[in-house]
């Protein structure tokens, strides 16, 4: 929907503008001056007269508010109304004075009088059209508005009708449907302008955003190309660069905006645009380059340095990131975008209660905010599901159900998406039976909910049921691209399964699929991790390669590979490389820092092991794997005492494992090293007693 305010904005001119406006003759009759004055010419000369009076009748109104002159102030506009009836300067200001003086009635009234004799008097309908147009600006009489509009639309619909060649008048009437949402309306009358006059921007410039707001972005990137090919101008290929951004053709928005800027250097929407897709690019250098330039000349806008701050933390340049979120904190107080990018950011730098206190706030912020106010639920939404997540990531697991909860308190749309992150939460609290429960909950409320339907079959194929996950999987596959995930979730049951092949043929079904060499990410992750589970470790190595071909930053392939490497003793500089550049995406995960410390472990560097394999066991307090790393470290060390307890711990982790992570190879050798320490203990025992 439009703003209202925007409307009203281009149709309110300063006196001074309307007068050179006026002023300004053809220029046929500048260039042929005429031997003889025509009636024209002087009729012409009297309205200018007239308006000129009218405009200082006016000024003189404003400075003395002596309604003496508001009335000479309306005669003299109309009597230049009267002699140039199509001069929409003049009637602009006529109905701007009916307003200043307050007497729109009567104006209404003289103007619906004339209409009853005349209903075709196309001067009287504008005017109206105006005053109503005028009337809309008005805040006190937001209540009687959609009236209004009704009005205003009846008139400027009579003048489309009465005259075609009127496209102001046109034009306005395209954006008050709009207005109404009345959108096959607002195309029609703005295609029957380009009809007659096909490069008319103004038209091509709502028409375009109209398609937009539909979703047909693909329509109007075809009818900007066809008149920037020939027409070029900044304001249209601003335009053509958002279609391009819409239909995800990133390099042709990117060349739009950078013609936009070469022909209006000055306009900051342009470098907006230019600096939005960069940052969607990840040309994050070239990207920062355009916004710092833009907060050189508008220092006070708090957009620019939230831009800023998301490159910075994206660059991995956190103290940078910090000092333009508390700049655009500065000048946009309370905003919500910066309070979760606040908190973003507190996750990045590993402060989760900081970021999970900005998030507190911003939600009793927004729930104190009246329940009619428009983007209040989407803001809640948006809140509580990040913050969910934090309580879960940082193992809060009750809080977090708490709060996903609360999420789906706000709707039908919510409580589905709440539902799941629940049955995920207890997931990672491995209450499977809690999980299971919730699951079969959620699809008898939504049974024919796909996402749900799928998070319930993998919650069965973690609990070891693989073909009734399967089965589930399997009806949903339709025979296009979108099966690409269902075939990857498919392999990922039977993986959990142990059931390798079916696992690597259901893998291969997703990557024939057509698409983009990224869309293959997951595959090549999935079939590697299949491999390796098998001990296939050049053909796992393959498709960790294939995948940082194509994404060099992806950090769980960087991980997994390193720690591949790592735990088998090989190209241990490769490994800590690998892993390095994983802990840079994300330096705080407890699982990385694991794969590091025991890659340090693997180089005998014990120092660096203990501090690194310590920080892993506090971001994961529950990982079985971690706490038998940091055992094998302090049996190296000698600490047995230390080693055993942490063997204890990783055996009690073991048990509390879902049945499709329980691994019994390695239960079985901790089981072993702890019966060993034990009795090495009791052998001490028993030889310091024996001594005299």
């Amino acid at each position: 929907m439009m703003n209202l305010r925007q409307i009203i904005l281009s149709v309110l001119l300063t006196g001074a503008f309307a007068a050179a406006a006026l002023a300004q003759a053809p220029q046929e009759q500048l260039i042929e001056p005429k031997t003889v004055p025509s009636a024209n010419d002087s009729a012409r000369a009297d309205a200018y007269y007239n308006f000129t009076m009218g405009h200082i009748y006016e000024q003189q109104y404003e400075a003395t508010s002596n309604a003496d002159y508001a009335t000479k102030a309306i005669e003299a506009y109309k009597k230049a109304y009267t002699l140039d009836p199509k001069s929409q300067v003049i009637g602009e200001r006529l109905a701007e004075m009916y307003w200043k003086a307050q007497r729109i009635h009567d104006a209404v009234a003289e103007a619906q009088e004339i209409l009853k004799r005349d209903p075709d008097n196309v001067q009287s309908r504008r005017l109206l059209g105006r005053i109503y147009l005028r009337s809309l600006g008005d805040v006190s009489s937001s209540n009687g508005q959609p009236e209004t509009v009704n009005r205003a639309i009846e008139q400027y619909r009579e003048i489309h009708r009465l005259d075609p060649s009127d496209t102001e008048s046109g034009l306005w009437l395209a954006r008050l449907y709009r207005l109404k949402n009345e959108h096959d309306k607002a195309e029609q009358v703005l295609r029957s302008i380009l009809k007659t006059d096909p490069e008319n921007e103004p038209a091509v410039e709502q028409l375009t955003q109209l398609l937009m707001d539909q979703g047909k972005s693909a329509e109007a990137v075809t009818l900007l190309e066809g008149i920037t090919s020939h027409s070029p101008s900044a304001v249209l290929l601003d335009l053509l660069g958002d279609a391009y951004t819409q239909t995800h053709e990133l390099a042709k928005a990117e060349e739009a905006y950078r013609k936009a800027m070469e022909l209006d250097p000055s306009e900051p929407s342009h470098q907006r645009g230019l600096g939005q897709t960069l940052l969607t690019e990840e040309k994050y250098s070239e990207a920062l380059k355009v916004y710092q330039k833009l907060s050189d000349v508008m220092p006070d806008d708090s957009d620019v340095y939230l831009r800023i701050a998301q490159i910075y933390r994206e660059l991995h340049q956190l103290d940078k990131a910090e000092e333009n979120l508390v700049k655009a904190r500065q000048y946009a107080p309370g905003s919500l975008e910066v309070m979760y990018n606040e908190a973003m950011l507190y996750q990045a730098q590993g402060r989760y209660e900081d970021a999970i206190r900005v998030l507190s706030d911003a939600v009793t912020g927004i729930k104190g905010q009246s329940p009619a106010v428009p983007s209040r639920r989407r803001s809640l939404a948006i809140l509580y599901q990040q913050l969910g997540q934090l309580y879960r990531d940082t193992q809060n697991y009750q809080a977090a159900i708490y709060t996903f909860e609360e999420l789906g308190h706000l709707g039908e749309e919510e409580d589905r998406r709440a539902r799941m992150m629940i049955i995920d939460t207890y997931r990672a609290a491995k209450d499977l039976p809690k999980a299971l429960q919730t699951g079969k909950e959620a699809l008898a409320k939504y049974p024919a909910d796909p996402s749900i339907r799928t998070s319930h079959a993998l919650l069965l194929g973690e609990n070891g049921q693989t073909d009734d996950a399967v089965k589930i999987l399997r009806a949903q596959l339709h025979g296009d691209t979108n099966d690409r995930e269902t075939y990857l979730n498919i392999a990922q049951v039977y993986e959990r399964g142990r059931r390798y092949k079916e696992a690597e043929e259901a893998a291969r079904a997703a990557e024939v699929l057509p698409g983009q060499p990224r869309e293959n990410e997951m595959v090549w992750f999935l079939l590697g991790a299949i491999y390796e589970r098998q001990k296939f470790f050049d053909k796992a190595e393959e498709q960790f390669k294939k995948v940082l071909a194509v994404n060099p930053k992806n950090a769980p392939v960087l991980n997994y590979y390193g720690y591949m490497l790592g735990d088998l003793g090989i190209r241990l500089d490769e490994a800590e490389a690998l892993v390095q550049k994983a802990l840079k995406e994300d330096p705080f995960n407890g699982a990385y820092l694991d794969s590091l410390g025991w890659i340090y472990f693997k180089e005998n560097k014990l120092g660096a092991s203990e501090s690194t394999l310590r920080k892993a066991v506090e971001r994961e307090r529950h990982d079985a794997t971690i706490h038998s790393h940091l055992g094998d470290l302090y049996a190296k060390l000698g600490r047995g005492d230390l080693a055993a307890a942490e063997w204890e711990k990783s055996l009690v982790e073991w048990r509390r494992s879902l049945p499709a992570d329980l691994e019994t190879d390695k239960v079985a050798e901790l089981e072993k090293k702890l019966s060993q320490s034990k009795r090495r203990v009791a052998q001490k025992s028993t030889t310091s007693v024996a001594k005299p």
